[in-house]
């Protein structure tokens, strides 16, 4: 197995098939490949793959349904790809588990770097499977040490640990997502300052957005959404929201502190 672990390309066009192939051959994966969708699951299993580029568009079963198959037993990072860029389309593949998702045509480079920024975040295991290491760092590195101060964050009864990936309100656990833990944390850090959309994105995105990057209104777009699922969990009021507050035009900030109620 090459150091990064594995990938599999779930895609019905020969030639986007061969370029993402390349791409991941080339930046150290080894790489299977799939031509329709159901076969793209097994393959998935059977290789106890890393990472995954899902079209959505196949021939026998849309890219969401495969998506929602391998979330049953897998925890990969999964970039969908896809020619469409609507809002309902972005909603459906963040809700049923992607981690990213990108418009063809994409540049090469782009979509590497993309794959890049996820494969910094910290995965949890499911059925034994094993995290791919880190992008660029050796399997065998030590997590970076957390201070204590900086692990856990509290705020109007949520509880956030960073060294865990845990949130819990009141002592009962909050199941929420890599982007969603990662929109939470920085709020929260923010301690009542804005956040812009384009501030979210980057913490989302990862190192490789940085602040001369451009950021596009699908990239905005699937911030209000992983924020919109967020709220939905947290069950937040609308009229009085205890954790996260819009500001209008700009962005989110945290809500201002308040004696929890039980």
């Amino acid at each position: 197995m090459d150091e990064l672990g594995v990938a599999v390309v779930i895609e019905d066009d020969a030639d986007v098939r061969n370029l993402l192939e390349g791409v991941l051959t080339q930046a150290g994966f080894e790489v299977h490949t799939a031509v329709d969708g159901r076969a793209g699951v097994e393959v998935v299993r059977s290789k106890q793959a890393n990472v995954v580029t899902l079209d959505i568009g196949l021939p026998d079963i849309d890219g969401f349904e495969v998506l929602r198959r391998i979330r049953h037993f897998s925890n990969a990072y999964v970039v969908m790809l896809t020619g469409r860029t609507e809002e309902p389309d972005l909603l459906s593949a963040l809700n049923a588990g992607a981690d990213d998702y990108i418009a063809k045509p994409f540049r090469p480079r782009e979509l590497r770097a993309r794959v890049a920024a996820m494969m910094r975040r910290p995965r949890h295991e499911i059925n034994g499977q094993r995290p791919a290491p880190a992008w660029g760092t050796p399997a065998t590195a030590a997590p970076a040490p957390v201070s204590h101060d900086s692990a856990v964050l509290q705020h109007n009864g949520l509880t956030l640990n960073h060294r865990t990936r845990t949130v819990e309100i009141k002592g009962e656990p909050l199941g929420l997502t890599r982007s969603e833990f990662d929109l939470l944390q920085v709020l929260l850090r923010g301690g009542g300052a804005v956040c812009t959309r384009a501030d979210l994105v980057r913490a989302v995105r990862g190192e490789f957005y940085e602040h001369d990057t451009y950021i596009s209104e699908a990239d905005e777009r699937a911030v209000e959404v992983h924020v919109g699922n967020l709220r939905r969990k947290l069950k937040e009021d609308q009229l009085s929201p205890r954790w996260l507050q819009t500001v209008r035009g700009v962005g989110y900030r945290l809500a201002p502190s308040r004696p929890f109620e039980e």
